[in-house]
């Protein structure tokens, strides 16, 4: 039995894979990945690594066996078809007789156009027969403190949500979720509602911001049409700018906020503050 992570370098995937390693022997861990020059370290550690491609169906051809635990993280790629590439994982782990299937879906609160590939992936895995569990990961810290060096130089946070509130995790939170499912026992047919402990607003992210810089940041609250734009200009497909922008509409109705403490129950721990979050951000 081998604990199958894909996407295994991306920065959810990488996440998953460190934390497996401090629970289970790396000969029980496979890496599925696009380069393996990228997985090398994991190589170098005793984790076998397999090449495959949502993309390309037999590359998964006899890549699973039966009563391994798959995770299948999202692909990110929004114009190549998701459902249609996460299709590919489900029916390779049906075929194999695989013990779980996990999946990186979306808070099923969530109504905005990024979700709809997460709905589809999921109808697609509860009706393969396939033993599951939907991990609906809320949003991360690190979709905004990846991103501060425009707001530091123009001394304001712009988004299009209004007073709403977002209960975000960092990576590594929601990587412990699924470790704690893949390792565990009893999962089997589940939904885990995952996001953050503490929910907070734009306005309180540009106040941290502001006391850990000691600058005056700004939260600039813009509709979400010349939220489009601004992203637009910023050199973001049109595809994305629609995306993004949707997810800030679907935050200032509230459609983020997680608060059933599912995320820190599975981890075992509290979930890492966003003030922390900025800290490691700002020190980076």
């Amino acid at each position: 039995m081998s604990i199958v992570v894909t996407g295994a370098t991306g920065h959810l995937g990488r996440h998953v894979v460190e934390q497996l390693l401090e629970k289970v022997p790396a000969e029980q861990v496979t890496a599925v990945v696009r380069s393996p020059e990228k997985a090398a370290d994991f190589a170098e550690r005793g984790v076998r690594i397999a090449v495959a491609d949502y993309n390309a169906p037999e590359t998964f051809d006899g890549l699973f066996a039966a009563g391994d635990k798959v995770l299948l993280v999202s692909g990110n790629e929004f114009d190549k078809g998701r459902v249609r590439q996460h299709q590919v994982v489900i029916d390779a782990a049906k075929a194999a007789g695989v013990a779980l299937l996990a999946y990186t879906s979306a808070p099923a609160g969530l109504k905005a156009a990024l979700a709809d590939d997460h709905r589809a992936t999921e109808e697609a895995l509860v009706a393969s027969g396939v033993p599951y569990v939907l991990l609906r990961n809320g949003w991360y810290h690190e979709n905004y403190t990846e991103q501060l060096a425009p707001v530091l130089e123009h001394g304001a946070v712009v988004q299009a949500a209004g007073e709403g509130r977002v209960s975000s995790a960092s990576r590594a939170d929601y990587a412990a979720a699924a470790v704690a499912v893949l390792t565990g026992e009893g999962h089997e047919n589940k939904a885990y509602e995952l996001g953050g402990d503490e929910a907070w607003s734009f306005a309180e992210y540009a106040a941290e911001l502001s006391r850990q810089t000691g600058k005056e940041i700004v939260y600039n609250p813009v509709s979400v049409e010349d939220f489009k734009g601004i992203l637009a200009g910023a050199g973001v497909p049109g595809f994305l700018a629609e995306v993004f922008a949707g997810v800030d509409a679907s935050i200032e109705k509230g459609e983020l906020v997680v608060s059933t403490g599912d995320l820190s129950r599975l981890a075992g721990r509290p979930t890492t503050p966003l003030a922390e979050a900025i800290s490691a951000a700002l020190k980076g």
